[in-house]
């Protein structure tokens, strides 16, 4: 397996995304996180931070904030487009994006 991401809207409301070691390759982490950039600015997310810098951290939860329960649960391409940028991005094999506890772990 290449990883899981987890995204949680609430306690009953999560979405289990897995990308497998059969599945393409991930992407660099460099085009994850263009990729994680182009979505925040299509969303028109805004940055959390007051002097205007937008961690990777930060667009991993906005974007999904951004984005809903609809595309996770009705847009599976999308869903696994935004699964394989945030692996890639934070290099991590299991990623949680807890939504309503502003929480990526």
């Amino acid at each position: 397996m290449r990883g899981t991401v987890i995204v949680s809207f609430a306690r009953d409301r999560e979405y289990e995304l897995r990308i497998t070691a059969g599945d393409k390759p991930l992407p660099t982490a460099q085009e994850g996180e263009l990729w994680l950039s182009q979505q925040f600015e299509e969303f028109g997310c805004t940055p959390r931070s007051m002097v205007g810098k937008v961690l990777a951290l930060d667009k991993v939860l906005e974007v999904a904030r951004a984005a809903g329960e609809k595309h996770f649960a009705g847009d599976i391409a999308w869903a696994e487009r935004y699964a394989r940028a945030v692996l890639a991005t934070l290099k991590r094999e299991v990623v949680r994006v807890d939504v309503g506890e502003n929480t990526v772990g």
